[in-house]
């Protein structure tokens, strides 16, 4: 009987992988997009290619910074359109082969499979995608969903990498706890407050003092991360969007609250078209603000009753950003709805 593998497929710096493939001329070039591709303003980057990592350019970098430490790379404005139906592209063609597929996103994506050669499939995998669209893609082999996450970083540009539970600390034991999925920089900043810095010093951890330093559910699951436990279920059941958000970094800060009022029902009026597409009721409304210089909070408000209607998610968020103590300029406003969660078969 063949194994069961988890395969993650993640597109190697797709979004500028899909620019690239659009504008031939950029290839070799570094490659910045986020925006309306105007470093400029404010905006953060949403990927850049490899020439522009060189450089220090990554996801979630602000665009001016992004500027600053690479003044020669082409700026591109976001199009999230082209990547949606790029990624529809290559999820088509993961399906084809047959097995469970579990997207996490438009890059990414989980196969379960069974089969005695798991490199073989994985480097098959890479050439369909390759074939079928242009897009170079590296896969991660493990035992479980963890691991192939983490070993496709291991593969990348364009290659395969495995990681199991014979290999798991000769290939992750020295390596910093944040470097594990799940955990952050606040994670990771308090593990190191009880000593533990690296994924052997985590595994080796007592099981209790995590609990009772991180919680009786977190602790827990921080001690089996070092393990590089997890889950080997990979469901086909097809992706169901949680919520849908729309947010807005102004070019000027904001002070006075008629103009935040009014940028929050600018944003509900763009939100519900995403509203209208799911065909679900929201049933919790939420206000992201982040103050200068650049700290965000957020509020929500429950709904009394699940709705699709635009007035009640408006006032609903209307009612969010009251709720906070607006004493500094704001820069940038979100409004997300959460949906209710869809009924079994959906």
């Amino acid at each position: 009987m063949a194994d069961h593998w988890v395969l993650h497929v993640d597109l190697d710096q797709f979004i500028a992988a899909v620019e690239v493939l659009r504008r031939p001329e950029l290839r070799g070039l570094p490659v910045v997009v986020g925006g309306r591709g105007d470093p400029t303003e404010r905006a953060v980057v949403a990927t850049a290619s490899y020439e522009a990592r060189k450089f220090g350019v990554r996801s979630g970098l602000p665009m001016k910074l992004a500027v600053k430490r690479c003044p020669d790379a082409v700026f591109l404005p976001s199009d999230p359109e082209a990547y949606t139906a790029a990624s529809a592209e290559v999820m088509a063609v993961l399906r084809g082969f047959g097995f469970p597929l579990e997207v996490l996103g438009w890059d990414e994506a989980f196969l379960g499979a069974e089969t005695d050669d798991p490199v073989a499939l994985a480097k098959r995998i890479h050439d369909a995608v390759l074939d079928a669209t242009a897009l170079h893609c590296s896969v991660g082999i493990g035992d479980n969903k963890l691991r192939a996450k983490l070993a496709t970083d291991f593969g990348k540009p364009a290659g395969v990498f495995q990681l199991t539970k014979d290999t798991w600390f000769e290939v992750m034991g020295d390596c910093p706890t944040d470097a594990l999925w799940g955990i952050g920089t606040k994670t990771a900043r308090k593990l190191a407050e009880l000593g533990l810095n690296t994924v052997r010093d985590l595994a080796a951890a007592d099981p209790e003092a995590l609990a009772t330093r991180m919680g009786p559910t977190i602790g827990p699951w921080l001690h089996s991360l070092g393990l590089g436990a997890g889950s080997a279920e990979v469901t086909g059941t097809p992706w169901v969007a949680r919520s849908h958000s729309r947010e807005t970094t102004f070019q000027q800060d904001l002070t006075e609250p008629d103009d935040l009022r009014e940028a929050i029902v600018r944003l509900v009026g763009q939100l519900m078209a995403d509203v209208d597409r799911e065909d679900r009721p929201v049933i919790r409304v939420g206000v992201k603000a982040r103050f200068a210089p650049f700290f965000t909070k957020s509020r929500s408000v429950t709904l009394p009753g699940p709705t699709r209607a635009a007035a009640e998610i408006e006032s609903a968020a209307l009612t969010a950003l009251g709720r906070f103590d607006v004493d500094r300029p704001v820069r940038l406003l979100g409004v997300r709805a959460e949906f209710e969660p869809p009924v079994e078969g959906y």
